[in-house]
């Protein structure tokens, strides 16, 4: 039996870590389906994974592509299921790993299927983003589906513009399009998650963004700044930078701002993946019991 074992959790809590160490004892390779971690200009502020963690096992889809390239969640799916059916002709487990449950989600079950609409509402709630700002379009989410504002990264303007043009196109809201039947894939997948208590989790965030700042991610945002209208640049510890540089706020305030919203992030990973029963929890400092589970797994 082919098995992925995809490691689920929020951002900072080991992910990479345990995938590494999972792999080993597998002998198996990793595919990321951090969304994020795609753009090899921004390796710091996605936490990509270090040189010496690369050459610890062979990863897929980490700093395969340039911030200029457009990439877009079909795209993966249909590139990460190539690539895994070609490593099972080599391996009977996979692992994959990532905090961006769409890409993951796209993956094992398949996206869904929305309504083609007008291309104009497109064009005219980029107008709006860019007249009224983010706050506008967030308020208008959460007032037409609150469903997927529970879950959504409302600072990304790009899922709000994508969530908002199905609304008004159909009268439907998005997440209302969210129930289709699970694609058949030809491999089982076990999903393992990673919890702590949120001042732990918190903690950890906080943490992880200064060391960000003391490994260069001002510096990375500065090199960056000329593609800041890129989507993938839509994105926590991104954005903030770029209101410092333009001089809206101060770079404490910025440093601060990162972890908030970072830590927003975090809670809205967890709502999506705590709606997933399939998702076998442990705690993040379990690894021998998650490698036992997954042997387990494997054995039967």
């Amino acid at each position: 039996m082919k098995i992925l074992f995809s490691i689920v959790g929020p951002t900072g809590i080991g992910k990479t870590s345990l995938s590494i160490i999972l792999a080993q004892r597998l002998n198996t390779e990793i595919i990321s389906c951090d969304s994020r971690q795609f753009y090899r200009e921004m390796k710091i502020g996605t936490a990509s994974p270090s040189l010496e963690e690369l050459s610890l096992v062979s990863h897929h889809f980490i700093n395969n592509l340039s911030i200029d390239q457009e990439y877009s969640v079909g795209d993966f799916e249909k590139d990460a299921l190539k690539k895994i059916s070609e490593l099972f002709d080599k391996y009977n487990q996979l692992i994959m790993v990532g905090g961006s449950g769409l890409y993951e989600k796209a993956v094992n079950e398949g996206l869904d299927y929305f309504p083609d609409v007008d291309p104009n509402i497109r064009k005219e709630l980029i107008k709006e983003f860019q007249e009224k700002g983010l706050d506008y379009l967030q308020d208008e989410l959460k007032k037409n589906d609150p469903e997927y504002y529970a879950e959504v990264d409302c600072n990304n303007p790009t899922r709000m513009i994508r969530a908002l043009e199905i609304f008004r196109g159909t009268g439907r809201p998005y997440s209302s399009y969210r129930n289709n039947l699970l694609r058949k894939r030809n491999f089982s997948t076990v999903k393992i998650g990673l919890t702590a208590p949120r001042e732990i989790i918190y903690d950890k965030i906080n943490k992880r963004v200064d060391l960000m700042i003391e490994n260069g991610l001002l510096e990375e945002v500065i090199s960056l700044k000329n593609y800041r209208h890129k989507n993938a640049l839509q994105t926590v510890g991104y954005k903030e930078l770029f209101e410092y540089l333009d001089g809206n706020i101060s770079l404490e305030f910025a440093i601060e701002e990162i972890k908030k919203n970072s830590r927003r992030y975090a809670k809205r990973q967890l709502t999506w993946y705590r709606k997933d029963e399939s998702v076998h929890w442990f705690n993040y400092l379990n690894t021998d019991e998650i490698i036992d589970f997954a042997m387990k797994i494997i054995d039967q």
